[in-house]
């Protein structure tokens, strides 16, 4: 029997047993993470992972993913991928195939094409419309900021003023809480082995070539066998500079709770950026998880799917923001 296969968000219990079955036959826990995160890619998760979601200021989808083995401490990793639907599974190939860790845009869809996915067409009308009534909306909200024409008000093209005048980010309430999503996954063997991924279709209306947290080591998602994996979801523009999920695993290494963990990485960000929105799932090896949440409008608990052993089938636990 394994330990338990945590994972993050909202309607993702398919993937959660994607992922423990193939523990039950036998799979590695690097399956495990690969086939959990690629049915939520298929599935299309929340419309925050996989094709169809979260179209870009050019109206296109665009994928980041990452995998990572807690034995040898292998990541691999893609973002910005184009016209490729299976991004975990690219990511995957990076760690079999190539001596890199992070491969990026146009060539991350060469690769993959080399590798044997197929190429696909990542639009659907969902996404169109979501692109065609933010256009109507006058490209609100966006993520420039210091440019002229102003762009709280009208869309691009975008450039930078002669004169630089710079006025207060806008706050997270101007944004629905929705507009970032991630599957983030960490899965726990029954000898301890850690593996953890993520996948997502990134921030709706992003810049074209903006990477989040979810494809970077140790911001998306880390494990080590040695101590134990989390991954984090939320507003990857903030969290990565933090690298919350490497930092959760060094508390628990230090013997912390991975539900103290989880919440002292989220109070560290607190400090810099008290109104982000953002949670951390966390699990040691001895199979005990927990996860932590910033609390704002709109955002005060965080939901988060858990298989184990002791549980007959996946089962959503809720934890209050802090």
């Amino acid at each position: 029997t394994a330990l338990p296969v945590v994972i993050n968000t909202w309607a993702f219990r398919k993937a959660a047993e994607t992922a423990w079955r193939v523990l039950e036959l036998g799979g590695s826990e690097l399956d495990a993470v690969e086939r959990g995160c690629g049915q939520c890619e298929i599935d299309q998760c929340d419309g925050s992972v996989g094709y169809g979601g979260s179209p870009d200021e050019s109206g296109e989808t665009t994928l980041d993913a990452m995998i990572m083995d807690g034995n040898t401490m292998e990541v691999g990793a893609v973002a910005d991928l184009r016209r490729v639907k299976n991004a975990i599974g690219v990511a995957r190939k990076v760690i079999e195939y190539t001596k890199h860790t992070l491969l990026v845009g146009e060539s991350a869809s060469l690769f993959a094409v080399r590798m044997g996915f197929p190429y696909e067409d990542l639009t659907t009308p969902n996404s169109l419309s979501l692109y065609s009534k933010w256009l109507n909306q006058s490209c609100q909200p966006n993520f420039w900021k210091n440019v002229v024409p102003d762009s709280s008000k009208s869309c691009g093209p975008y450039k930078r003023p002669e004169k630089v005048t710079y006025k207060e980010e806008e706050t997270i309430s101007q944004r629905s809480v929705h507009n970032h999503d991630t599957i983030g996954m960490v899965v726990i063997g029954a000898s301890g082995t850690v593996a953890s991924g993520t996948s997502t279709n990134g921030a709706v209306h992003k810049i074209p070539g903006r990477v989040g947290d979810s494809p970077i080591a140790g911001a998306g998602s880390y494990a080590d066998s040695t101590a134990g994996g989390a991954a984090a979801t939320g507003d990857g523009d903030i969290m990565m500079r933090f690298l919350p999920s490497y930092q959760a695993v060094e508390y628990m290494r230090m013997g912390t709770d991975p539900t103290v963990a989880c919440q002292k990485v989220i109070s560290r960000i607190q400090k810099y950026a008290p109104r982000f929105f953002g949670a951390v799932i966390c699990a040691n090896t001895t199979g005990s998880y927990g996860a932590a949440c910033n609390k704002i409008p709109g955002f005060t608990q965080f939901h988060f799917m858990v298989s184990s052993p002791l549980l007959s089938q996946p089962t959503e636990q809720i934890v209050d923001c802090i």
